[in-house]
């Protein structure tokens, strides 16, 4: 590969020997665990071991207080994910793993805007609240903090709007998603 600044071209075959080719086709993983402390050190970790960068990664109580869910997304075509997967299962604390298909699958997230608004721009960022179905959580003098829930699109269609106003912070919690349907997990 080039160095850093200069303007050599750089094939595909080079991008993915390196491993910066994302591909697009995101596997997201709901993975049922013992609520236990370390569980997800074990889990992060096995992906760490075998190169796999967690794009997103949501934890949370399950309707039985003794079971967990995790849910991580992840660019699974740079590598095989059905040898990780087989790893997961030989950990004693996992119960049940699952890939999810992206058609039969409802996936949110949750975010935090603040945006340094006043005046006319306030009404504008409204406008947009309003359009996306987002929810004003704080108004300040100069500032106010709006929350979004959707997709990744949406989400990031409502930063790119939102930005040009002074985005000040921002937080996303990650992708949490569960089946369609009448089938378990």
């Amino acid at each position: 590969m080039g160095e850093p600044g200069t303007k050599e071209l750089i094939s595909l075959d080079e991008l993915e020997a390196a491993g910066n080719l994302r591909t697009g086709r995101k596997h997201i993983l709901s993975i049922l665990v013992e609520n236990k402390p370390g569980v997800l050190t074990r889990v992060a970790g096995l992906f760490a071991r075998r190169a796999f960068n967690i794009d997103t990664l949501a934890v949370g109580p399950t309707d039985d207080e003794t079971i967990s869910r995790i849910t991580l997304t992840l660019d699974g075509a740079v590598h095989p994910i059905d040898q990780v997967t087989k790893q997961l299962h030989k950990l004693v604390n996992v119960l049940k793993i699952r890939d999810l298909e992206p058609d039969e699958t409802l996936a949110r997230e949750l975010a935090l805007f603040k945006l340094a608004v006043d005046g006319a721009q306030r009404t504008e960022v409204l406008q947009l609240c309003e359009i996306f179905g987002g929810r004003v959580v704080d108004v300040a003098k100069r500032s106010l903090v709006v929350e979004l829930t959707g997709s990744d699109d949406k989400i990031e269609a409502f930063e790119t709007l939102v930005r040009p106003f002074g985005l000040i912070e921002m937080a996303r919690t990650g992708e949490i998603a569960i089946a369609r349907g009448r089938s378990e997990t």
